[in-house]
């Protein structure tokens, strides 16, 4: 499993001292209010930067990184991918699942493997596991119990349970 992972999103920059808007993946802010330094990754680029405030908001946050001291240098930040370790990342409850640790699992009905899930999508009526298929195509499908059946991490296998969502 992955031993760090993508938990929230570097957004716009907010009012003159350097601050960013942060988004959290999974709703959840308090995980984000503990560490002092976070890994930023930008397309291939990792950078770690050491946090010098922090302040909630309603469903995000504002955080401000050392050496970032105006609107311009923030947004140089915009878009980042903030990365933690597991054991900093939100707690999960049960029926949870972190979206890297699903990557890569293969998806079978019966004796027969499909293919494997590729991530997992927010949508309007819920989240869709992107399935790539053995033949290389593509197919969303609910991430729901009645579509879904055991989810076993650790031998990395999904059951489905109904193949005519493929269809």
């Amino acid at each position: 499993m992955t031993e760090r992972f993508v938990v929230a999103l570097v957004g716009p920059p907010f009012g003159l001292q350097g601050f960013v808007k942060v988004q959290s993946l999974s709703g959840e802010i308090q995980h984000l209010l503990k560490p002092r330094c976070f890994t930023l990754r930008q397309g291939d680029r990792e950078q770690v930067w050491e946090l010098e405030a922090v302040e909630p908001m309603a469903s995000s946050l504002l955080m401000k990184f050392r050496g970032i001291d105006s609107p311009e240098a923030a947004k140089t930040l915009k878009g980042a991918e903030i990365l933690l370790k597991r054991e900093d990342a939100a707690p999960l409850q049960p029926g949870e699942y972190y979206i890297e640790d699903l990557k890569g699992v293969e998806v079978y009905a019966g004796t027969e493997t499909l293919g494997t899930i590729t991530g997992i999508l927010e949508g309007g009526g819920g989240n869709l596991a992107e399935l790539c298929l053995k033949t290389g195509e593509t197919r969303l499908i609910p991430f729901r119990d009645e579509f879904l059946g055991d989810i076993d991490l650790k031998g990395r296998r999904v059951e489905l349970l109904c193949r005519w969502i493929l269809e």
